[in-house]
């Protein structure tokens, strides 16, 4: 079983199988994936992304976004759903440098685990649903989507460690998140060094603040969020082995 799939352009595209739930369950292969955007999809990548026979994408990105670098392209093998789950942008390449950066990231995904609570219920009923195969993508497939995989394992039973593990491989990534970055931007100047950086501690930080503000992730689910425990075993059911 494989971890992280390979493709030529895109960077983070990860598998989310083979994590163990408190129940002593692991979460199936080939069910659920997370990526960086499948806009950059074509060629030999877009035949290899075909061959797994994903059934939903969910797209994290804001609208604007998708209309200025594109979408997945179109297939009827698939189901295709845009959730803006962010509703607070902000350029990371702008961040002040002197900032405590995986603290202030923290802060943002707090931000998103309130705003796009809609958003984010959306998402997890899609996960829940037993249709096939999900993969779902922000940009670069670590803040938007390292939270919503951070709800998903943390639901399905998945301990914190393993959640912020996941999480932090997207560091293996980092350096070409950051060529791709310079490249979409010439002439700028990426201030912040924390660019593409995904250390444990953001997601640490993060799901200790969600437990602190609501008592845990499944309280948070089930009060703010407003899924019930039916949905949860529902998205247990399909998920785990």
């Amino acid at each position: 079983m494989q971890r992280h799939v390979e493709f030529e352009r895109l960077h983070n595209f990860r598998d989310l199988g083979g994590y163990r739930a408190s129940d002593g369950r692991a979460v199936r292969w080939g069910r659920l994936y997370r990526s960086d955007s499948l806009a950059k999809l074509q060629g030999s990548d877009w035949d290899r992304f075909l061959g797994l026979g994903v059934r939903t994408v969910i797209d994290l990105r804001y609208p604007w976004e998708i209309a200025a670098k594109g979408r997945v392209p179109e297939s009827d093998s698939f189901d295709y759903v845009n959730l803006s789950v962010e509703h607070r942008p902000y350029d990371q390449a702008e961040i002040p440098p002197d900032l405590d950066p995986w603290r202030y990231l923290a802060d943002r995904y707090a931000e998103v685990a309130l705003d796009g609570a809609k958003e984010l219920r959306q998402a997890l009923e899609l996960v829940a649903a037993d249709s096939g195969p999900l993969v779902f993508h922000c940009a670069s497939g670590k803040d938007r989507t390292g939270l919503l995989a951070a709800l998903v394992l943390g639901l399905a039973g998945v301990p914190d460690d393993d959640i912020a593990a996941d999480f932090a491989l997207t560091e293996l990534a980092t350096e070409r998140l950051i060529a791709d970055w310079r490249e979409a931007n010439p002439g700028r100047i990426l201030t912040w060094p924390g660019y593409g950086r995904a250390p444990e501690e953001i997601m640490r930080l993060f799901l200790a603040d969600l437990t602190m503000t609501y008592g845990s992730l499944h309280a948070y689910a089930t009060g703010h969020l407003g899924i019930d425990d039916e949905l949860i075993r529902r998205l247990r059911a399909r998920l785990l082995d």
